[in-house]
């Protein structure tokens, strides 16, 4: 028998149990009011990447098309978006958690939390890039030092996890807010002939003269859906949401609607901004198509409409300071999560957050140097095949598998021993998602099908998951249907239940939803328990429970 151990002390587990990596965030912990947590939420959207993505997709194929492609992404990342946010503030578990148990299986999630530490450090590099052209500008710093400072400044942040970064997002959007809203509407109020220069501008091929074009809709709507993935890191927050109750109904779902897929209004409406200050650029400024979609020189310029270019240029740079540590600290984070998540998953072994936190920013840097920023709608366009097949797969089985026919679990398991490895249903229908999606994106379906990459990826994405689980009957969901505690789950509101358990491996109390029955017994054949923490590293297997035929 393993004997019970004290409390483990190492800085590994306290990281662990800290950020509930791997886990479960328990009601102990959770103790912010909904306002707070969606505050927090979406102080990590407060990223100038949205005005480089418009200005880009605007300047390509003219306002036109890159409008209706920004309604197209906003629509999408909503509905997608919806039943996540309400799982994961609901349930409290990160999404990769809700990945598990949402036809992808203990190992089977994985490669989404590839896919989702691909996001994070690829829009690190994009709001470090951004921030290295404003201090380049302001502080005349070369451009290599600014991407080093971009990077190493967010380290200190990251360290404290979800305490300091809640702190940080609370604290910081007031000042973010009036920096970023008021030049727009100074310059709209003080410049009406801009608005109507804006909706007339055909972009680089004159795109506007020609009326709206469906292929230039969807590659705009394309390079911004390489957003999706940014559900999860809003999840990151909302797994801290208190219970939902009869009293707190109303504020508990204003904020998941906000702070969940409601972040993609604020996006779509930077997008725009983005887009309008860039065209603004192209027609009043000297030289200004070439610095038209670099954030830092569009608020430059109306900051120095209205104030001495001394101030203006320190508003500026403390406005892409201010924007890039709210969105990278919380980019370390998550892709920390994510890469910690997969590492451990597959070797059993938890080397600390920090590694991955350093990890994730060295391949940031990489791409900084690179100069991403110059071929960002490549990379973008690329990326948003990826994350359409798993954003869309898993609220496709949420949808249709849990609610509709009733073949997957409807609460969210994530447990190891309580699923199978893989679960064919969502591992497969995102593989042929992005798969068929890429290929499309490079002309393999022929070059008239390449712009509509993203609606190959949502489409698969969709239909599939519905079609394996009637085919698979929903065998792959469950391995076993009792996990061998008596205790109920959930509290009378539906909550997860803040009932405590000793895990028997670590000494250490968890609550009800983080546990199982393991599959040793005591000296006097009593039963043991054992969190899900400790299985995720138990290399033996010896307490895994024996599938439920």
């Amino acid at each position: 028998m393993t004997a019970v151990q004290p409390a483990p002390t190492d800085s590994a587990l306290k990281e662990t149990l800290e950020d509930y990596t791997l886990r479960f965030a328990p009601r102990s912990y959770r103790k912010w009011g909904t306002g707070v947590v969606a505050t927090s939420a979406l102080g990590g959207i407060a990223y100038l990447a949205d005005f480089a993505i418009g200005a880009n997709i605007g300047i390509s194929y003219g306002t036109g098309n890159a409008l209706w492609g920004i309604l197209v992404f906003a629509v999408v990342i909503f509905l997608t978006g919806l039943p996540l946010a309400y799982y994961a503030a609901r349930y409290n578990i990160d999404l990769d958690l809700i990945t598990r148990g949402s036809g992808f299986g203990y190992y089977g999630s994985v490669v989404t939390n590839v896919i989702f530490a691909t996001f994070t450090f690829i829009f690190f590099a994009l709001e470090g890039s951004i921030m290295a052209q404003g201090l380049k500008l302001g502080l005349n710093i070369p451009l290599p030092i600014g991407y080093a400072l971009s990077t190493l400044m967010v380290i200190p942040l990251v360290i404290y996890g979800m305490k300091a970064l809640a702190k940080l997002q609370v604290w910081t959007t007031p000042l973010w807010l009036i920096l970023m809203v008021f030049p727009f509407v100074y310059l709209v109020v003080s410049n009406p002939d801009s608005v109507g220069d804006f909706m007339a501008f055909g972009g680089a091929d004159g795109a506007a003269g020609k009326g709206v074009n469906l292929g230039s809709v969807m590659l705009a709507a394309g390079v911004c859906l390489s957003l999706i993935a940014q559900i999860a890191e809003q999840i990151d927050y909302l797994r801290f949401m208190p219970p939902k109750t009869p009293e707190n109904t109303r504020r508990w779902w204003t904020a998941v609607l906000l702070a969940g897929p409601g972040w993609v209004i604020f996006g779509a409406i930077k997008q725009v901004v983005g887009l309008f200050l860039a065209v603004y650029l192209i027609a009043n400024v000297a030289d200004g198509a070439s610095i038209a979609n670099e954030p830092v020189h569009q608020f430059l310029e109306i900051y120095e409409n209205i104030m001495p270019g001394w101030l203006a240029m320190t508003l500026a740079v403390i406005l892409v300071v201010i924007s890039q540590i709210k969105i990278n600290v919380t980019n370390a984070y998550s892709g920390s999560l994510a890469w910690t998540n997969a590492y451990t998953r597959v070797t059993k072994t938890y080397p600390g957050r920090m590694v991955f936190v350093l990890f994730n920013l060295a391949i940031a840097l990489v791409l900084m140097e690179a100069n991403m920023f110059s071929f960002l709608n490549d990379i973008l366009g690329f990326y948003a095949n990826c994350g359409i097949a798993w954003i869309a797969v898993v609220a496709s089985d949420i949808v249709f598998n849990k609610y509709i026919l009733k073949l997957s679990p409807k609460v969210p398991e994530f447990r190891r021993g309580m699923l199978y490895n893989f679960n064919p249903v969502g591992f497969v229908s995102m593989l042929l998602a992005a798969g068929l999606s890429i290929l499309t994106f490079f002309g393999g379906l022929g070059s008239a099908l390449e712009p509509y990459s993203p609606i190959v990826a949502l489409v698969i994405a969709i239909v599939m998951p519905p079609v394996l689980a009637v085919a698979t009957k929903g065998k792959y969901y469950l391995r076993r249907n009792d996990d061998g505690i008596d205790l109920p789950m959930f509290d009378e509101h539906g909550n997860p239940s803040d009932e405590t358990l000793l895990c028997h491996v670590s000494g250490m109390e968890f609550e009800r939803p983080d546990m199982i029955r393991s599959n040793k017994v005591g000296p006097e054949g009593e039963i043991l328990y054992i969190s899900s923490l400790s299985l995720s590293t138990d290399k033996t297997g010896e307490h895994i429970l024996p599938e439920q035929k």
